[in-house]
């Protein structure tokens, strides 16, 4: 239940609902399991847990939903081996050479054949709505998952007028000035890791792993003309994330005194996930306004 990601959205006005509004749009929507030839399928899962039922779980100004995605495993190597064979035993029984748009149906053709006879991976996503807050934050660090779930949100909801956020001061350049100053913002501490982009030569980055940040080989990248596009911070003494340049965090880890708080709940585990949900949520949003708040607010 604890994020390992955090991708940011902005909800620049309110949904106008509630969570009992939400549960009953989404629940037109939930998760069904693939059918033999239906290569992908998406829908709604309960939000908190296996053993819960509501597909919204609320917590004070909080809502979290998930999204489950099961996708057959199809090697495309295998479905270019049998389409391939049934290529050429077309073109030697007939001495001719197949077509390009008909070994596109062919290949169509031993996919929908094979679906059936594939392996199925199953993979879900949680996000939190922040309403009061104006925020979506998505457990991803990939930008297409976590559209995938906006997108899913959007067709329940029939408009999601959602936007990635930008600061005042991009966050690339204030990094690195809190590095070649060592000017950190209150309850920021650093860590031993970083990513550097040079800015004069497309493509090139360096990668900085435990050598302290304030160390002379990492000023030496930073006065060459590099500018951070990663760092590894702490916050608080609460959670260790990855910033990176587009706002979002990748690789949270929450303290043991953190995920711990609520260890007498331990027989009931929908109570204590419930609880450390709303841990969850007042973390992330302490994390991200005391990061946008370092990059110069929010642009208008």
């Amino acid at each position: 239940m604890w994020f390992r990601s955090l991708r940011p959205y902005r909800l620049p006005s309110r949904l106008g609902i509630d969570a009992e509004e939400l549960e009953r749009r989404l629940q037109s929507r939930p998760f069904t399991a693939c059918s033999p030839a239906q290569a992908t399928s998406l829908g709604w899962v309960p939000a908190l847990d296996e053993t819960a039922s509501a597909l919204v779980h609320a917590a004070g100004p909080y809502w979290m939903v998930r999204l489950k995605r099961e996708e057959k495993l199809l090697p495309a190597t295998v479905v270019r081996e049998q389409a391939n064979e049934r290529c050429s035993q077309i073109a030697k029984a007939q001495g001719r050479k197949v077509s390009r748009r008909e070994r596109q149906a062919i290949t169509d053709e031993v996919t929908q054949d094979l679906l059936p006879r594939a392996f199925s991976r199953s993979t879900s996503v949680r996000a939190i709505i922040a309403d009061r807050a104006g925020w979506i934050w998505v457990d991803s660090s990939s930008a297409g998952r976590s559209e995938e779930v906006l997108n899913h949100l959007r067709e329940a909801l029939g408009n999601l007028p959602v936007v990635l956020p930008e600061t005042q001061k991009a966050p690339a350049h204030v990094m690195t000035q809190w590095l070649l100053h060592q000017s950190l913002p209150e309850s920021v501490e650093l860590t031993d890791e970083a990513d550097f982009i040079d800015q004069r030569e497309e493509g090139s980055s360096v990668k900085v792993r435990g050598v302290p940040l304030d160390s002379e080989e990492v000023l030496a990248h930073l006065s060459s003309g590099h500018q951070v596009a990663r760092l590894a911070l702490e916050w608080g003494n609460r959670v260790a994330a990855v910033v990176d340049k587009d706002l979002s965090f990748r690789r949270l880890k929450f303290t043991d005194a953190i995920r711990e708080a609520n260890d007498e709940l331990i027989e009931d585990p929908l109570a204590r996930a419930d609880a450390d949900f709303l841990i969850l949520c007042e973390i992330l949003e302490g994390l991200q306004t005391a990061m946008v708040k370092a990059f110069g607010g929010l642009a208008e």
